[in-house]
C-alpha cells in the first residue's frame, strides 16, 4: 500500500474546520501541521485537532509536508499556490483557484516544470447526487444535453460570516464565490464550455454587516452581486445561469437539464447529497431512488438536518492519483477551464460583449460507487453523527 502523504494546510480560517475534521475519512493523506500569517489561528487550529503549529515559511520548508492546502483568501490564491510550487510542494487549492487564465497558466507552467500537481475545489460534483445524474447521461437516459437552468441566489454573505468583507471585493462576488459549485459541476455533466455572454449589476454598494461579532459594520461593494449568464457548451447545450446576493426570496430549482429524452432536476451543488428527480420523456416526474454511492450518506448534522458532507474527497483523490500515476479527478485544467468561464462572464457583463473561452479541459472520470469506496479509510469511514 502506498504511503500516505503529510498534508500542511495554510489558512486556519472558516473553511479549515471542514478540511481537518473530514480528511480521517479518506485513506492515503495524513494532516500534520497548519499555518497561518496570524500565529494565533494556526495554534488555536494546531491544538483543536492534534496538529503541528508552523509559520508559513516553516510549512513551506517542512520535509514531512508532500502536499500543502490553500485556503487562504481568494486575491492571494496565486501568489501563495505559486510559493507552494517554488518550495517543491504539490498545491491544492480552495476556489476559485485563481482569478485570472494568466495566473493559472503561469503556475501550470511552474508546475509541469517540477513535475508537481495542482488540484482546487470544489470537490463536490464527486458527491453521491451528482455522480448519480453523471450515470443517468453516460448512459444515454437523458439522451443529449440540450440545455439547462441553474439559479443560486441569496440576500449575501454579511448575514452569516464573521469576517463578510472579501466576499465583497473584487476577486469574490457570488459568481466567483458559488459560481464554481455550478459551473465544475457543468462541466462534469455536459463537458467544455465554448463561450459566454452575461449581464452584471451592483444594486447596493454598501452593506451592512449583521452576524456577530461585528454587526453594524459597514462593508463597501466593489464587485457585481447580481450577474445573470449564459453558457454555450462545445456540444450546443445554451445553459443560463443566474447568481445574486440581493434576492430575499425565490422559487427556482438550484439546476435543471433538459436532454432529448427527458429533463433532471439536480439538487443544489454545492452540496455532496441530496435528491434527484427525473423525467422519461412525457412520463410524471419521479424521485430516483437513492444511489448505493457512498458520498451521497448523510454524515454530518447541518443546520438544515444531516447532510451528506465529504469535503476533502478531491484532495484524497490527488493524492491516491499521485501515488498511482493518473490523473485527478479536481484538476487544474478543470479549475481553470472554470475560472475561464466565471471570469469570461464578469467581462460579458462589463463591456456587453460575448466572451470565447481561452481555455479547454476534459472532462473527469466519473467517480463510481466502487472508486468512491477506495477513496474511503474505511469502507463504510462516515462521521458519527454531531448534535
Amino acid at each position: 500500500m502506498a504511503r500516505k502523504l503529510g498534508i500542511g494546510v495554510v489558512g486556519c480560517g472558516n473553511i479549515s474546520k471542514a478540511y481537518f475534521s473530514l480528511a480521517p475519512l479518506f485513506r492515503g493523506i495524513e494532516m500534520r501541521a497548519c499555518a497561518d500569517i496570524n500565529m494565533d489561528a494556526a495554534k488555536a487550529r494546531a491544538k483543536e485537532f492534534k496538529l503541528r503549529a508552523e509559520t508559513v515559511e516553516g510549512l513551506l520548508k517542512a520535509g514531512d509536508i508532500d502536499i500543502i492546502v490553500n485556503l487562504t483568501i481568494p486575491a492571494v490564491h496565486y501568489e501563495v499556490s505559486k510559493q507552494i510550487l517554488d518550495a517543491g510542494k504539490h498545491v491544492y487549492s480552495e476556489k476559485p483557484f485563481v482569478l485570472s487564465v494568466m495566473e493559472g497558466l503561469d503556475l501550470k507552467k511552474l508546475a509541469e516544470r517540477d513535475g508537481l500537481r495542482i488540484g482546487s475545489a470544489p470537490d463536490t460534483f464527486l458527491g453521491g447526487a451528482h455522480q448519480l445524474v453523471r450515470n443517468l447521461i453516460d448512459t444515454g437516459k437523458l439522451g443529449k444535453i440540450t440545455s439547462g437552468t441553474c439559479h443560486v441566489m441569496s440576500h449575501g454573505m454579511e448575514h452569516w460570516h464573521p469576517n463578510p468583507d472579501f466576499f465583497f471585493q473584487p476577486g469574490a462576488g457570488p459568481v466567483l464565490d458559488i459560481g464554481p459549485y455550478y459551473i465544475t459541476n457543468l462541466i462534469q455533466l455536459i463537458g467544455r464550455v465554448k463561450q459566454v455572454a452575461a449581464f452584471a449589476s451592483i444594486p447596493k454598494t454598501e452593506r451592512t454587516i449583521s452576524s456577530k461579532p461585528r454587526a453594524g459594520e459597514k462593508i463597501l461593494v466593489a464587485t457585481p452581486t447580481t450577474i445573470h449568464g449564459v453558457m454555450e457548451f462545445e456540444n450546443g447545450a445554451v445553459v443560463t445561469l443566474n447568481t445574486s446576493w440581493d434576492v430575499w426570496s425565490h422559487g427556482h430549482a438550484p439546476m435543471e437539464l433538459y436532454g432529448e429524452l427527458g429533463t433532471v432536476f439536480l439538487p443544489d451543488p454545492n452540496f455532496f447529497g441530496g435528491d434527484v428527480r427525473f423525467t422519461d420523456a412525457a412520463k410524471p416526474v419521479k424521485k430516483l431512488p437513492k444511489w448505493k454511492h457512498p458520498f451521497g450518506v448523510a454524515n454530518q448534522m447541518h443546520s438544515h438536518g444531516m447532510m451528506a458532507n465529504y469535503r476533502t474527497a478531491g484532495l484524497a483523490d490527488m493524492a491516491l492519483a499521485i501515488a498511482e500515476g493518473r490523473p485527478h479527478r479536481c484538476s487544474m485544467e478543470l479549475a481553470l477551464h472554470a475560472v475561464d468561464v466565471m471570469t469570461g462572464m464578469l467581462r460579458s457583463g462589463a463591456s456587453g460583449k460575448f466572451v470565447a473561452m481561452q481555455t479547454t479541459c476534459e472532462r473527469p472520470a466519473a467517480l463510481g460507487v466502487k472508486d468512491a469506496e477506495a477513496l474511503l479509510a474505511k469502507k463504510k469511514g462516515l462521521l458519527a453523527k454531531k448534535k
